[in-house]
């Protein structure tokens, strides 16, 4: 029922981002709706940047139209399975198991966009400007940099290369994922693993808002998420360090900018509300 297709994808995307920003804020999540209305009406800095981060996510929307375009031809997955060898097969070989399957799929394609929308509303109902700028820079700033990598250096998925030997277990659970959710994604849009980066990414943030039960949630989140684009066979081992480095510097840099954006627009830094929370 959940991967019937991408229409009950979005549906139960949408009933967890609600049920998150419950967990992680403690109060009503419909409030989050409130809140942006305010920022959005009061800030228009605020506003020029939720424009960038839809901006920079219709590029990726369109990343493939574009690739198709230039008519790149190259094909790095040689050379990054010279670096690791069979580092995925053996991992998959030693973890996998039929009941672990599900709970992987399921963090690989709900909980990656869940957590991220939902950290909006937990810093939005938090009243934590700092870290709710701070992750729409982070946002742009990961895809900014991952769109070139996937225009000019492609590398294909690891189950796709026959030499890796890795089976793809996605379809153990997901079936049509070929057909509802690859449009989305390219099959040689591999470095770096964007979901290895967003993912690391709201979980630093969270380590820097004060909130502990959204540390929690975050960070088990994504730690499963990068075991598991290893465990479904879609990533290498390269696409992660360079998901992981990406995340540290779209975090450092993001924090910066939301700094220095609430400096120039109000004189003064935006304390949260409940930055010494024990949560």
């Amino acid at each position: 029922m959940l991967y019937q297709s991408m229409n009950y994808v979005v549906l139960y995307t949408v009933v967890i981002v609600a049920v998150l920003m419950w967990l992680g804020a403690r109060r009503n999540p419909l409030l989050a709706f409130v809140e942006i209305g305010k920022e959005l009406i009061h800030s228009y800095k605020f506003l020029l940047l939720v424009a960038g981060m839809f901006g920079v996510l219709a590029v990726n929307k369109y990343e493939l139209q574009i690739e198709k375009k230039l008519h790149i031809t190259s094909d790095y997955t040689s050379f990054v399975f010279g670096l690791e060898g069979h580092f995925v097969r053996d991992l998959q070989h030693l973890f996998f198991a039929p009941w672990l399957t599900p709970i992987i799929v399921f963090f690989y394609i709900f909980m990656l966009q869940a957590v991220l929308a939902a950290s909006l509303g937990v810093y939005l109902l938090d009243k934590n400007r700092v870290m709710l700028y701070a992750t729409c820079y982070a946002i742009i700033i990961n895809y900014a940099i991952a769109i070139p990598f996937y225009l000019y250096f492609p590398v294909n998925e690891v189950w796709s290369y026959v030499p890796a030997g890795v089976r793809f277990t996605m379809l153990d659970v997901f079936p049509r994922f070929e057909q509802e959710y690859r449009p989305l994604s390219g099959l040689d849009n591999c470095f770096p693993s964007l979901h290895t980066a967003i993912s690391v990414t709201t979980a630093l943030l969270a380590f820097r808002s004060g909130n502990r039960r959204w540390m929690a949630i975050t960070t088990v989140s994504a730690v499963i998420i990068v075991f598991g684009i290893f465990y479904l066979g879609i990533h290498w081992l390269t696409d992660m360090l360079g998901g992981t480095l990406l995340a540290v510097l779209s975090t450092t840099v993001a924090v910066q900018l939301a700094k220095l954006t609430l400096r120039s627009s109000e004189g003064r830094l935006t304390i949260p509300s409940r930055a010494t929370d024990t949560r």
